[in-house]
């Protein structure tokens, strides 16, 4: 015969250790999650906060607007096209370029 009173009393004892090992288990975890975080902080957000920044300068470009281009070369915007800009480089040179090659803009 089973003893139900021995059953239930180890039934009872081994439900404290399972939610012991289960909380275990979530602190084991804790310093990865919390490394996570701080990498979200202090590498992701301030990318795309940065990134936000760049775009809304991007939209913002005018034509007279002073742009230093990825390759180092300074132009005024004399036309917009879309995603097209067209930059005057110096005294009759005019070129095409993208917007997304704008590195920096100077308002004019």
């Amino acid at each position: 015969m089973v003893d139900v009173a021995n059953a239930q009393a180890v039934a009872t004892a081994a439900a404290p250790v399972a939610s012991n090992s289960a909380l275990a288990g979530v602190i084991s975890f804790a310093p990865f999650i919390i490394i996570m975080i701080l990498f979200y902080f202090l590498m992701i957000y301030p990318q795309n906060k940065e990134r936000k920044k760049k775009e809304e300068a991007l939209n913002a470009i005018q034509r007279g607007d002073r742009i230093l281009t990825r390759g180092g070369i300074y132009g005024t915007v004399a036309d917009i096209k879309e995603q097209m800009l067209i930059v005057k480089i110096s005294e009759n040179v005019k070129v095409e370029m993208d917007k997304s090659f704008v590195e920096m803009v100077i308002k004019a």
